[in-house]
């Protein structure tokens, strides 16, 4: 039985299926633990809402036209007011992993029963992590998931050759913050340098590393 005292979880739902999207929506709309504040066929339909209204927890079609759900989650990583992400997709392959890597706070099979989402969404809202297919804990002990937002972004632009007045402008910070948010990234990955950071950065985006391309 639900509290009545709890406040319902805002969510919103991104889906290319029109079909399974008017599905989920009348799901989530039954449960008295939810408010469905939006929904979008587009990843760019999602992006627009979230950074208008809030939204608590969003569950995304890891397929999500034109941007798809990775990259989706890459530019709401940048935001600290981002809703929480759900990915709903096939369990196969290297999707939830992928998912998790990306960003995402959770990951739900299509496949799977209608109250798994509803769950996985509610942990998610509470701060969990939920991804049942992956063994969550070892992949936190990997130091580039200590990073803050803006340290993996620092990280990734140094990847691509940036300067720190480069870094700086880009990001539009001083050049002694970017000097201590790098001081930073050295320390969490145990590296002493730039060209160390670098390294580790493109060791991670290999097969089989710690990352994978997003």
């Amino acid at each position: 039985m639900v509290d009545k005292n709890i406040t319902a979880i805002d969510v919103m739902l991104a889906d290319s299926n029109t079909l399974v999207l008017s599905a989920m929506s009348e799901i989530f709309e039954r449960d008295p633990r939810f408010s469905l504040v939006a929904t979008s066929a587009t990843a760019e339909g999602f992006l627009g809402t979230v950074m208008r209204v809030p939204v608590q927890v969003g569950v995304v079609d890891w397929n999500l036209p034109v941007l798809g759900a990775a990259k989706l989650i890459e530019v709401l990583r940048e935001h600290d007011s981002a809703p929480r992400l759900v990915v709903y997709g096939e369990a196969t392959g290297d999707t939830p992993r992928l998912a998790m890597q990306a960003g995402a706070a959770g990951f739900a099979p299509r496949s799977g029963p209608v109250e798994g989402l509803l769950d996985t969404c509610a942990e998610v809202a509470a701060g969990k992590m939920v991804f049942p297919f992956i063994d969550v804990r070892r992949m936190q002990q990997d130091p580039i998931h200590s990073l803050s937002r803006k340290e993996r972004a620092i990280l990734d632009f140094l990847s691509k050759g940036m300067s720190n007045r480069e870094l700086s402008k880009a990001l539009q910070i001083s050049t002694n913050t970017v000097k201590f948010h790098l001081s930073n990234i050295y320390e969490k990955l145990s590296v002493k340098n730039r060209a160390q950071a670098i390294a580790y950065f493109y060791s991670s985006q290999m097969p089989g590393g710690k990352e994978t391309d997003r």
